[in-house]
């Protein structure tokens, strides 16, 4: 019987090596802190108990943080043209990614984490004997207001260099 040939891979490429350049730039610098800080804020809330919006500031922290590790890791290995559409306007998906997910969902969480710990406000109290969730709380928030200033930053410093008719991120 006659034997079928697979289908041709796709077309070799060279080595993967890091691209130093973007992790010297601004954006690089402003991704490792968002990913440090993200991780700050959804470990802080899943470590402790949670409940009501609790579970979307979780969710939006998670969702957003994958996202930024998948837009770091394809922008240090410098292999954003293998994301269909998106990597022909790598500039413009990082300027959204940051302005609308990273800003609008960080500062969501950061504002439900602060209601949940202006709510919990009373076990600060000296000798309050019951498990306190404030400090938790509080200090989520303060990391997600803080990671959400990064988002904003980045996503600044990705306008201004669509503004200046720049195409790449760096």
């Amino acid at each position: 019987p006659p034997t079928v040939l697979p289908p041709p891979g796709p077309p070799a490429r060279g080595s993967l090596s890091l691209h130093r350049a973007y992790l010297r730039s601004p954006l690089g610098l402003l991704r490792l802190g968002q990913l440090a800080l993200g991780a700050a804020f959804w470990v802080t809330v899943a470590a402790h108990k949670y409940e009501g919006a609790a579970h979307f500031a979780l969710f939006a922290a998670v969702l957003v943080w994958l996202l930024t590790l998948a837009l770091f890791g394809l922008s240090l290995l410098g292999r954003w043209e293998l994301v269909p559409w998106l990597g022909s306007r790598w500039l413009l998906t990082n300027l959204v990614h940051d302005l609308a997910l990273g800003v609008g969902l960080y500062a969501a969480a950061a504002g439900i984490m602060g209601h949940k710990a202006k709510q919990r406000s009373f076990c600060n109290l000296p000798g309050y004997s019951q498990h306190c969730l404030y400090s938790a709380y509080l200090s989520a928030s303060i990391c997600g207001g803080i990671t959400a200033c990064l988002y904003l930053f980045s996503g600044l410093y990705c306008l201004s260099r669509r503004c200046q008719d720049q195409r790449d991120i760096i």
